[in-house]
């Protein structure tokens, strides 16, 4: 893989966050480009997965845009592969552009990628407490001052989308042990 100076960032987004943001500065301040892989792409409309494969590609793309970080920045879709761990690897290789190295704290990402034989980096957290996905998922359900935690472009994505609403009633499915 030499002469590919491009990287791999991977995560579920949902919703792409601050956090997420200031990690994709700090690897493209070390990265000449970055493959954004969109995970568990097949799944939606669960707490966990509240927001679909389009919904955050149109998210990550439109805040990246408006950072003036889109041309450096390549999306992908990588589905899950149902705890088939020996096939993750395979399969995101196979649906993203080449890519020299692997940029994640996720530890069975980082195990995974490091047996393939990639070099795995891993990523300095921006308030970590603060910027956590599922926290991010019960302040947007509770509709109460969310925005402030992800960027002005996802936040009025999120609300044209009806994200609120969407959230609201999974959290009260998830409650009700129906939420898969």
């Amino acid at each position: 893989m030499s002469g590919i100076d491009r990287a791999l960032f991977i995560g579920r987004f949902q919703p792409f966050h601050k956090g997420h943001l200031h990690a994709l500065k700090w690897i493209l301040s070390r990265e000449a480009e970055v493959v954004v892989a969109v995970g568990s792409a097949q799944y939606s409309h669960s707490f966990k997965n509240p927001f679909t494969l389009g919904e955050r590609l149109e998210m990550i793309a439109t805040a990246l845009k408006e950072e003036g970080l889109w041309e450096r920045v390549i999306l992908a879709a990588v589905p899950d592969t149902d705890g088939k761990h020996s096939l993750w690897v395979q399969t995101v290789v196979s649906l993203c552009p080449r890519f020299r190295r692997v940029y994640t704290n996720e530890p069975l990402t980082r195990l995974l990628f490091e047996e393939a034989g990639y070099e795995v980096v891993g990523i300095p957290f921006l308030e970590r407490e603060v910027y956590e996905g599922t926290k991010i998922r019960r302040i947007i359900a509770e509709d109460a001052g969310w925005e402030t935690f992800v960027p002005p472009a996802v936040a009025r994505i999120i609300r044209e989308i009806g994200g609120v609403k969407r959230l609201t009633e999974l959290v009260k499915l998830e409650s009700k042990g129906i939420d898969k």
